[in-house]
C-alpha cells in the first residue's frame, strides 16, 4: 500500500447522502450482524440495509465484502431500490480496490456515480467522483485524478457533507504531494485541516497533519514537519491506527537523516519496525529494514547494516532457496557450454581423420596404422563425451530434485512448465526457534548460516524418513507438508511422528554439553486442510503451497509453547485415535475468530494402530 492511499482506506462516509450517521468501518458490527444474515428472516429495505452494513463494515475478509455487495446489487435491482444499487456498486468498488483489482473497482465506482447523478443524490455523486479520483491516483494518472478530485470537491461544496469534502480536498493535496507540487499541496492541506478542526474529526485531522508534515519536510522546513508529524502520531496512537503510525515514524526518520542526526533517525526507524512486526505490516517491515541498513552503513556499523539488509531481501523476495536455484542455473549454463565445446572438438577430430586418410592413400601400411589409431581415439573420445553429458545431466537432475518434488520436476522437464494442483487434505507443519533473533545478533553471517544448517539438515532427514515434503525455510522457520503427490496414506500421523523426532532432536542438542551454545527451544504447529500447490517463477523458480490451511498452521506454531506440538481441531480428528492429546480450549486467533487447539503429548500404547508406522 503506497502512502498516497492512506486516507481512502479509512475515510468512507457516503452514508450521509441518505441521512444516515457518518461512521467509520467497524469489523465488530459486521461480526455482530452475521447471525442475523444467516437466519434470513429480513425482507425488503431491512434486508438491503443489512447487506449494506455487512459489506461496509467487513474489513477482514474481502471476498465476503464483495459477496455482500454483489447480493445487495442483485436484490436492489429486483426490488427496484435505486439508492441501494448505488451503495452496492460503491461497496463493490471498495472490495475490488482492497484486493488490488483497480480496473473493476473503477468500473464499479463509475456505475455508482452514474446512478447517483441520475437520482440527484448530490453527496453520493461527489463521493463516487472522489473514489474514482483515488483510483486514478493509485495508477499514477495524475491528470485524471485531479480532474475528478475537482469534480468531487465542487459537487460536495453544494452539500453539508463536511467530512467527505475534507477527505477529498486532503486526497487531492496528497496527489499533488506525490507529484512534488509541495506549495499547492500545502494549500489543500490547510483547507482540509480547517474543515476537520471545525467538525472535530480527529482521525481526519491526524492524517492531514501527517501529510502536511511530509510536505514541509520536502520543502526543507524540518521543524514544522517534525511538529506536524508528531501531532499526527499522538492522535493515531489514541485510535490505535498502527499502519499510519509506522508510515509517519519513517517520515520522521527521513527528517532527522536530512539533519544528519543519524542515531535519532535510527531510533524512529526502529520504532516503525517494531510496530510493523507487531502488527504484521509487511510493506513497512521491508521499508524499515532497508532504511536501517542504509542508516547503519552511514553510521559506520557494517555488521548491523548487513543483518538488516539480509532481512530486507528476505521480506522483499517471496522466492525462497534462491542460492540453490542459482546454482542449478549456473550448472545448466556449464552444461550448455560443454555441449558447444564437444561439437567443436568433434569437428576438429573429423578434419584430422580426413588428413590421415589423404596421407594414407600414398602409404597403405601406414594408413592402416593411422586409421586404427584414429578410430580408437575417436571411439574413446565419444565414450568420454557421453560420460560428460550423462554426468552433467545427472547433476542438473539432482539439483532440480533438491528444489522440486520428483513428480513436479519430471513435469517441468517434460512440459517446460508446471500446472498448479489442488489437494483436498494436506497436513502442514511450521517450526520456529524461540530466542533465535537475539542469539543471531551476536553471530557472524558464516556462523549464523552454519547454525541454521545444523538444525535444518537434521529436519530434512527426519521428514524424508517419514515420507513428507519439505516446502521451504524462512529465516529460522521451517515448513513441510504431508499428503502431496499421491503420498496420502496416514499423512497426519506421519507428521506427528516427525514433529516428535524434531522436538526430541532439538532438546537433545540443547542438553548436550558439547553443543551448549545451541541453546534453543522450538515451537511446532500443525494444521490439516485443503491447499493449492505449484511452482512460482520462470527462472529462479520455487515449489510452494498456498491457502488458509497454511495460514492456520503458521498460527498454530506462533500460538504454541516451547517444546510442545500444537495442533488444530482438523488435525486432532485425524490423529486422536493414535496419539494422546490435551485440549487447550477455544483460543482467539487473528482473522479466524475462536479456534480449538490441542497439545499432542504422546503415542497411545494400547491398542497400537498398525497404520501408525511411518512409510
Amino acid at each position: 500500500m503506497t502512502r498516497r492511499k492512506l486516507i481512502y482506506y479509512y475515510l468512507i462516509s457516503f452514508f450521509c447522502s441518505i441521512g444516515q450517521n457518518i461512521t467509520a468501518q467497524d469489523q465488530r458490527i459486521a461480526d455482530s450482524l452475521v447471525e442475523i444474515f444467516k437466519a434470513d428472516t429480513l425482507e425488503g429495505v431491512a434486508r438491503l440495509e443489512l447487506l449494506n452494513q455487512l459489506s461496509f463494515n467487513e474489513i477482514n475478509d474481502f471476498d465476503k465484502k464483495l459477496d455482500y455487495a454483489e447480493k445487495l446489487i442483485t436484490i436492489a435491482k429486483q426490488e427496484k431500490q435505486i439508492r441501494y444499487q448505488y451503495h452496492g456498486y460503491y461497496l463493490k468498488g471498495d472490495a475490488k480496490q482492497f484486493v488490488g483489482d483497480l480496473q473493476h473497482a473503477l468500473i464499479a465506482y463509475f456505475k455508482s456515480a452514474e446512478i447517483a447523478k441520475n437520482e440527484q443524490l448530490i453527496a453520493a455523486e461527489g463521493n463516487a467522483y472522489g473514489a474514482i479520483a483515488d483510483i486514478y491516483t493509485m495508477t499514477d494518472n495524475h491528470n485524471n485524478a485531479m480532474l475528478y478530485y475537482d469534480k468531487a470537491i465542487t459537487t460536495l461544496r453544494r452539500t453539508k457533507d463536511s467530512v467527505s469534502l475534507g477527505v477529498f480536498i486532503m486526497n487531492a493535496g496528497d496527489a499533488l504531494l506525490t507529484n512534488k507540487k509541495y506549495d499547492s499541496a500545502i494549500i489543500y492541506f490547510k483547507e482540509s485541516g480547517a474543515l476537520f478542526d471545525k467538525i472535530k474529526y480527529d482521525i481526519g485531522k491526524a492524517y492531514n497533519l501527517g501529510n502536511i508534515g511530509m510536505a514541509y519536510a520536502n520543502t526543507g522546513q524540518g521543524d514544522l514537519a517534525e511538529s506536524n508529524i508528531n501531532n499526527a502520531i499522538r492522535i493515531l496512537l489514541e485510535s490505535e491506527d498502527y499502519y499510519h503510525i509506522s508510515v509517519y515514524l519513517m517520515a520522521m526518520a527521513d527528517i532527522y537523516l536530512e539533519k544528519e542526526q543519524h542515531q535519532t533517525a535510527i531510533d524512529y526507524t526502529q520504532r516503525s519496525l517494531t510496530i510493523a512486526e507487531q502488527y504484521g505490516l509487511k510493506e513497512q517491515i521491508v521499508d524499515a529494514h532497508k532504511k536501517l541498513a542504509e542508516l547503519y552503513q552511514i553510521d559506520g556499523n557494517p555488521i548491523t547494516s548487513y543483518i538488516h539488509y539480509k532481512d530486507y531481501i528476505k521480506y522483499r523476495d517471496e522466492l525462497n532457496n534462491i542460492e540453490i536455484v542459482q546454482k542449478l542455473a549456473d550448472e545448466r549454463t556449464k552444461f550448455e557450454v560443454s555441449q558447444k565445446q564437444n561439437e567443436v572438438d568433434l569437428a576438429e577430430l573429423r578434419e584430422e581423420n580426413q588428413r590421415n586418410i589423404a596421407i594414407g592413400t600414398a602409404i597403405a601400411l601406414f594408413l592402416i596404422g593411422l586409421l586404427t589409431v584414429g578410430l580408437y581415439r575417436r571411439s574413446n573420445f565419444i565414450r568420454k563425451t557421453k560420460q560428460i553429458f550423462e554426468l552433467e545431466r545427472d547433476l542438473s537432475d539432482k539439483l532440480l530434485l533438491n528444489i522440486l518434488p520428483e513428480e513436479t520436476a519430471t513435469e517441468l522437464k517434460t512440459c517446460g512448465k508446471v500446472k498448479a494442483k489442488k489437494y483436498d487434505t494436506v497436513t502442514v507443519l511450521f517450526t520456529d526457534f524461540k530466542g533465535f533473533t537475539s542469539y543471531s545478533e551476536n553471530l557472524s553471517p558464516e556462523a549464523l548460516v552454519e547454525t541454521i544448517g545444523f538444525y535444518f539438515s537434521k529436519f530434512d532427514d527426519i521428514i524424508e524418513k517419514h515420507g513428507l515434503e519439505k516446502i521451504k525455510t524462512i529465516g529460522d522457520g521451517y515448513m513441510c507438508a504431508g499428503g502431496l503427490h499421491g503420498n496420502t496414506i496416514n499423512h497426519a500421523n506421519r507428521m506427528i511422528l516427525a514433529a516428535f523426532e524434531i522436538a526430541a532432536f532439538v532438546k537433545q542438542t540443547k542438553d548436550d554439553v558439547t553443543a551448549s551454545e545451541l541453546t534453543f527451544d522450538i515451537r511446532i504447529g500443525i494444521n490439516t486442510g485443503p491447499v493449492v500447490a505449484g511452482v512460482v517463477g520462470n527462472k529462479k523458480f520455487a515449489y510452494d503451497i498456498w491457502g488458509d490451511t497454511v495460514n492456520v498452521a503458521s498460527r498454530m506454531e506462533s500460538m504454541s509453547e516451547p517444546g510442545r506440538i500444537n495442533i488444530s481441531e482438523n488435525t486432532y480428528h485425524l490423529v486422536c485415535k493414535d496419539f494422546d492429546c490435551v485440549p487447550r480450549g477455544e483460543i482467539q486467533m487473528k482473522n479466524h475468530g475462536m479456534m480449538q487447539m490441542f497439545y499432542v503429548i504422546g503415542i497411545k500404547t494400547l491398542p497400537r494402530n498398525k497404520n501408525l508406522v511411518s512409510i
